[in-house]
């Protein structure tokens, strides 16, 4: 038998770790290529050289709390590129007024623990007090979040707790959001009898131990995101082809064929099997020819774009500065940008004193169907920044260096229904063999959930490979019109 080919279209950090996973699982003889139309690695994740420093312009960190990560970088061997989180807390931009995040609750749903009195104002902290009483009509499905979160608590809650969260991590409004795909724990106490928000909140994170010590949420790397697409690339030992275009995906006899290039100019690449890790448009069109009922699943699921704009200022230019590890914007702040993460306060490797004097930050600005605010040129994007900066903190200094990135369509929309969408998309996928899906579009937009799904995808297809007869005999390379050389690899992130 002949060993496997295996083409992951998506270079992000679903196909990287697809294709680590499935050296792993089928053995060095195997030819595992990754292909993405991008001419780097990473997808959304993106380390830069920001005033001398690695620094994270897309995703900067990831929940301890689930495995996927810290197994992937032991496995890695990087376990001494961890970080944690300082203890510096966030804070929240309300009513024209910064102020401590609440603690005590669920991405803004307050358990019983919860104090509101700061965030809202008095009559809507009164109001948000009466949900527990409130009778509760659960009837079981899905249901926007924005809707069932005003009838329960009253719209202050909304607009100024749960939405800049769920924004923060969708790029999203919390009124199109979906309930089930967003907070499940919650939707799962609801589901088990809870009599209330509240309630199914207290279920969701309950009161810690009186003693219990307080362990850090979050971890990253020192030296960013790209530490870990470097180690995937080359631990893989995948062929990359960068720049490269995958126009359709085609049926073949003991496999696929996958097309690649301009329509007046194809070129083919024939594997065995395939894994689809890519954004929802992109996996809709590759599916719509070889499996339409899964191509018709994810074709409601729409992406956000935004844009990040990190900058760097000497620590002795601004004598206010930050002491929280950033700010959320609540909805209707006359602000332009929706967080800022300050950096130098955050991480301790990113700290003024042990990074060169700098303070470093990062602006988000952008949401799902606020396509006009980023319709301007980058420099206007850092005045507004800038100005937004000045407002909060009161620095006014010129930046020392600074970098925007612009995130065209990067994160999914998980709506009302997500979940039965995914499981349309599994179930058709389910009955073709030698194909897998894999990334955001599927268990969550976090690396974690990402990671967790390219394993999956990787150990389907090892499976399938192992169960299956593959060819005994294949058209030399290129005779049939398939790409007879890739580019070694590389480590571009």
């Amino acid at each position: 038998m002949t060993a496997p080919r295996v083409a992951v279209v998506g270079a992000g950090i679903s196909g990287l770790a697809a294709a680590h996973r499935l050296r792993g699982l089928l053995g060095p003889a195997a030819t595992i290529t990754v292909l993405d139309k991008s001419a780097r690695v990473g997808g959304v994740l993106h380390t830069v050289d920001l005033a001398g420093v690695a620094y994270d312009i897309g995703a900067e960190a990831y929940l301890l709390a689930r495995p996927e990560v810290p197994a992937l970088l032991a496995e890695l061997g990087l376990d001494d590129q961890v970080v944690h989180a300082t203890t510096a807390t966030p804070s929240i931009r309300a009513g024209g007024r910064t102020m401590p995040l609440p603690s005590a609750t669920l991405l803004g749903i307050p358990t019983s623990r919860a104090d509101l009195s700061e965030v809202l104002t008095p009559a809507g902290a009164a109001r948000a007090a009466e949900e527990p009483e409130l009778p509760l009509r659960w009837g079981g499905g899905d249901v926007a979040l924005g809707p069932l979160l005003s009838d329960r608590f009253g719209p202050e809650l909304a607009q100024r707790l749960v939405d800049p969260l769920l924004g923060g991590v969708y790029a999203g409004r919390v009124d199109s959001l979906g309930l089930r795909a967003t907070i499940p724990t919650l939707a799962a106490a609801l589901d088990a009898g809870a009599t209330s928000l509240t309630a199914a909140a207290d279920t969701a994170i309950p009161a810690p131990a009186p003693d219990g010590e307080r362990r850090p949420v979050f971890g990253a790397l020192r030296g960013g995101y790209r530490t870990l697409l470097d180690a995937l690339v080359g631990q893989s030992g995948a062929q990359l082809a960068l720049g490269t275009t995958v126009r359709g995906l085609h049926r073949r006899d003991g496999g696929w064929r996958l097309e690649l290039g301009s329509a007046p100019t194809p070129e083919f690449l024939d594997a065995d099997a395939v894994v689809l890790a890519v954004p929802a448009p992109v996996l809709r069109r590759l599916l719509a020819a070889p499996v339409p009922a899964a191509s018709a699943a994810v074709a409601g699921v729409e992406l956000a774009s935004s844009a990040l704009v990190a900058l760097a200022f000497r620590a002795a230019d601004a004598a206010d500065q930050p002491t929280t590890s950033g700010v959320l914007m609540a909805t209707g702040e006359p602000l332009a940008a929706k967080a800022f993460t300050y950096s130098a306060r955050k991480w301790p490797h990113l700290a003024a004193e042990s990074s060169g004097g700098l303070l470093r930050l990062r602006a988000s600005i952008g949401r799902y169907g606020e396509a006009d605010a980023l319709q301007v040129d980058d420099d206007e994007l850092v005045a507004r920044v800038r100005s937004d900066l000045s407002a909060l903190t009161g620095i006014t200094a010129d930046p020392v260096a600074g970098y925007v990135q612009r995130w065209g369509g990067g994160l999914p929309q998980y709506g009302v229904g997500h979940l039965d969408r995914v499981g349309e998309l599994r179930c058709a996928v389910a009955g073709e063999p030698w194909l897998a899906v894999a990334g955001s579009v599927l268990d969550g937009v976090g690396v974690p959930a990402c990671i967790g799904t390219a394993h999956a995808a990787a150990a389907r297809i090892a499976e399938q490979l192992r169960a299956g007869q593959l060819p005994a005999e294949r058209p030399a390379p290129g005779t049939d019109g398939s790409m007879s050389t890739w580019p070694e690899p590389t480590t571009r992130s």
